[in-house]
């Protein structure tokens, strides 16, 4: 195997050498764990021939799936003989996947050591085109950083099918699909088994959903962020309230439902909400530089002259 594609009218497309014996139409081939039977044959200048001998490069078309590039092609007596080979090729491969996970989860384990925060995102890749999907693999492997992996559990080329969905929910990978669709068996076992399918037409766009993947696997980042500062000048005491702080805003605004530290020469004294915020004898949201105010903190009463009010608020971090 050369080469392999899907062609949409056509089909899965095999570009293959001949290396013994002569390959014709209507023969049953084999190749990795799909198969089917020689419609026709295409030679390098395009012309339709019914038989392809040694060293002879040569188009196949009726593979039921589109195999991988570099995988041998063997032809078979029957096509019973041919789902045979392929259903013991599948069950093998399904029984070193399965065999494999708990080892590759060590070893994760053991590479990660010292990197507790490190989580992984595992995607399995298929393409109409093989350049296509080692594109993909590519550009989403680079996606990783130092808080998550993106981990290409597999990678191929033809239509999405009840193998890779298997694949996948072995892996617990999320598939991506680019420029080929699932078919109706791997549909329903994607459904069944809860694994999320996702097809693109461009690159960018798979690497958008990867990338919004990884930041919800993230806890949110907050960041602190000074609004203003404020002085306090008397205390007074409002009803239904307790004591106040008169204070003179010195810089940007003071702002009711954000957070307050109170410092005394200097040394921290309190921190808490700002749980009132009066402008004369109205309630007020905020209030800027050079205005007068009276700032009520959570839980504190005893305000002193010249002690400075340092309004804060905490916000997410934006991507």
């Amino acid at each position: 195997m050369i080469e392999a594609r899907l062609d949409k009218g056509k089909g899965p497309i095999a570009t293959i050498i001949v290396q013994n014996g002569t390959l014709k139409v209507g023969d049953y081939i084999v190749s990795g764990t799909t198969y089917g039977r020689v419609r026709s044959l295409t030679d390098d200048k395009g012309k339709n021939i019914k038989s392809a001998g040694p060293s002879m490069p040569v188009a196949v078309y009726g593979l039921a799936q589109v195999p991988g590039a570099g995988d041998p092609i063997a032809v078979v007596e029957s096509e019973k003989l041919a789902r045979q080979v392929i259903e013991e090729r599948a069950a093998k491969a399904k029984n070193e996947m399965l065999a494999d996970v708990p080892l590759a989860n060590l070893e994760d384990a053991f590479k990660n050591l010292g990197s507790e925060n490190l989580k992984e995102f595992k995607v399995l890749v298929k393409a109409d085109v093989q350049g296509s999907s080692e594109a993909v693999r590519e550009a989403l492997a680079n996606l990783s950083n130092e808080e998550v992996k993106i981990n290409v559990v597999y990678s191929g080329v033809g239509a999405i099918n009840q193998s890779d969905v298997m694949m996948a929910d072995v892996a617990h990978a999320s598939i991506i699909g680019f420029n080929v669709k699932p078919d109706s068996d791997a549909r329903n076992a994607a459904e069944r088994n809860g694994i999320d399918i996702k097809l693109f037409g461009i690159i960018y766009e798979a690497l958008d959903y990867v990338q919004a993947k990884m930041d919800d696997m993230l806890a949110p980042k907050f960041v602190e962020r000074t609004t203003g500062k404020a002085i306090v000048r008397t205390t007074f005491k409002v009803s239904g309230v307790g004591i106040v702080a008169g204070s003179y805003v010195q810089t940007g605004k003071i702002v009711r439902g954000g957070k307050a530290r109170l410092y005394r020469g200097g040394k921290l004294i309190h921190e808490g909400n700002i749980v009132g915020l009066k402008r004369f004898k109205d309630d007020a949201k905020e209030v800027t530089i050079g205005l007068e105010c009276g700032i009520s903190i959570a839980d504190y009463t005893e305000y002193m002259e010249d002690d400075e009010i340092e309004c804060f608020v905490v916000e997410k971090e934006s991507k």
